[in-house]
């Protein structure tokens, strides 16, 4: 079998195909997830922290987690588990490719990627945080991509962070959010950010004092 570690390996020293041709963008892992579930399919993120992903589709049950390698996809059967505040996350027993979170949430007028995927093809948008007084939270100009795919609620969201080879997640895209006032209706992305994604590093710091270890000949 396809040494797993060689693999990751490859995926932190190859820009993706996918990416290549997006210019000023140093993107070299590749965190977005699909996650398929008996409801359907979102996105996810793998993180230094672990999946994590919003649980439009199921929020129990087995779950399929597609990665995507240098080489290729790989696909992991896990099961859900609540996290609590919306978020939900699935353990994995191979190591994916991974983004750090980034703690800071990001102020309005600031530029973010906005991170999907369609099946093995990456979409992207650079944008900047919007603010409204009606909403307390991440909010930013509505994308095609989003509106068009229901399955693409869970896009990451990151930051670049100067000196740091990747970007760094911050959030996933939760949905559209349609405000009206005074006869004018604007239209923004809303976003799941740190003051409720902070949960997962509490939830993996406990997993890991009591998971016990796990052996797989393809992960040697």
């Amino acid at each position: 079998m396809r040494d797993v570690r060689t693999r990751g390996a490859a995926v932190l020293t190859t820009v993706l195909a996918a990416l290549a041709g997006c210019t000023g963008v140093r993107t070299l892992a590749d965190p977005t997830l699909v996650i398929q579930t008996d409801g359907g399919r979102e996105l996810g993120v793998s993180t230094d922290y672990g999946v994590v992903f919003l649980g439009r589709t199921a929020q129990a049950g087995g779950a399929r987690i597609t990665a995507w390698f240098g080489d290729g996809p790989q696909t992991e059967v896990s099961a859900i588990e609540p996290v609590g505040g919306g978020i939900f996350t699935a353990e994995t027993e191979i190591r994916l490719p991974e983004s750090a979170m980034n703690f800071r949430e990001p102020k309005p007028g600031e530029e973010v990627l906005v991170v999907g995927r369609h099946g093995g093809r990456i979409w992207q948008a650079k944008v900047e945080v919007r603010k409204n007084p009606r909403v307390d939270g991440l909010i930013l100009p509505v994308l095609r991509e989003v509106e068009r795919s229901p399955d693409q609620v869970g896009a990451g969201v990151f930051v670049e962070v100067e000196g740091r080879p990747n970007p760094e997640f911050v959030g996933l895209v939760s949905g559209v959010l349609e405000l009206t006032e005074e006869g004018r209706t604007q239209r923004f992305l809303t976003v799941v950010g740190m003051r409720d994604l902070w949960r997962l590093v509490a939830h993996r710091r406990e997993l890991d004092r009591r998971r016990p270890p796990v052996y797989r000949e393809d992960v040697e």
